[in-house]
């Protein structure tokens, strides 16, 4: 070995010996991470920045698995069986509010869905036009369903007298409501509005009363971390986010080629089907008017205070959700990075 090689040696030594080896010579950050639901068209906002590497040049191991709704998806973060998860905020304050005493309960650390995706939906032909003509109609939904779980706040903010609940698989929900069994659904708009088409309804036959636009300003699905990744590796929940805001950019801008992350992953998906619903989650839910005036990704302080007391009243919580416990912007990436929303 000649004095050349001898000093490379002893400098990379030195380096490893102080912790500044070069960040090829670390292993990755593993993190788990669950959806709120199936490989669907909203899923690519998280495929597609795996599919193009962007958590791996992040210095992350992401996997990333299907879920069955958003209070499963809680429940595994705070289990510790995942690092992080996509779920319904509601879903999380009533986890906070129902087990105060839980050593582990997730935080929220992005919005995503600014505003509920959330509606009741109705054939024309049932003569439901608006909200009030819900008093005494028979309503169906799985139980878990956000729409379900937050009607009493739709209900309190249209005068809506009492209704009969019908609880049902979420495949039956849409089939219940063509076959007349039901007057009503609730259920997320991009969700159940193309399952109603997939059985043959048409667009313009189906009544759509979306929650935001009738009173319920409650914000939709967040990205949640358990407290336990929060406290020991702030910069890996940092990291991802910065990942995740810049391939949603990218889906946003192209939803059809991003859905192919989505078709990767489940190969028997409708990608044309997958790319509407995609994109009508983006118009409704992600780049809509309050989250562009709220900025991507951030949350107002004054309408999460509502919604923590309206969720304490309509889910009746053992105890009242603290807003201040369950979402955190102290780990968002620079503004520029969540300037990501087209005008």
């Amino acid at each position: 070995m000649n004095k050349r090689q001898l000093l490379q040696s002893f400098l990379a030594a030195s380096a490893i010996s102080f912790g500044l080896a070069p960040a090829f010579a670390q292993s990755p950050t593993p993190i788990k991470f669950q959806l709120d639901w199936r490989f669907e068209g909203p899923a690519a906002l998280f495929l597609h920045p795996a599919a193009k590497g962007y958590f791996k040049a992040a210095g992350l191991d992401v996997t990333i698995d299907a879920g069955n709704g958003s209070g499963g998806t809680v429940t595994r973060v705070a289990s510790g069986a995942y690092d992080m998860g996509f779920a319904d905020l509601a879903a999380l304050m009533e986890f906070h509010a129902n087990n105060p005493d839980s050593p582990n309960k997730p935080v929220a650390v992005m919005m995503v869905y600014n505003n509920t995706p959330a509606s009741v939906m109705a054939l024309k032909k049932s003569g439901i036009t608006k909200p009030s003509d819900l008093t005494g109609k028979k309503l169906g939904a799985p139980v878990f369903d956000a729409g379900r779980r937050a009607f009493p706040i739709f209900a309190k903010a249209n005068n809506i007298g009492a209704v009969n609940w019908t609880a049902m698989d979420p495949t039956l929900r849409e089939t219940m409501l063509m076959r007349g069994d039901i007057d009503a659904i609730t259920g997320f708009t991009f969700t159940s509005l193309l399952n109603l088409e997939a059985r043959g309804a048409k667009a313009a036959d189906v009544v759509i009363l979306p929650y935001p636009d009738y009173g319920v300003k409650l914000y939709g699905n967040v990205i949640i971390a358990s407290p336990k990744l929060i406290k020991e590796n702030p910069a890996a929940v940092k990291k991802f986010l910065s990942a995740f805001a810049k391939g949603a950019k990218e889906v946003i801008a192209n939803p059809a080629v991003a859905i192919e992350s989505v078709k990767a992953r489940d190969g028997i998906i409708d990608s044309k089907l997958e790319t509407r619903r995609l994109q009508l989650a983006i118009d409704t839910v992600i780049n809509s008017p309050d989250a562009r005036a709220e900025g991507f990704g951030a949350v107002n302080a004054g309408r999460l205070s509502l919604m923590a007391s309206q969720v304490s009243d309509a889910f009746n919580t053992k105890t009242r959700v603290s807003p201040d416990a369950v979402w955190t912007a102290a780990l968002l990436p620079p503004a520029a990075e969540l300037n990501i929303l087209k005008k």
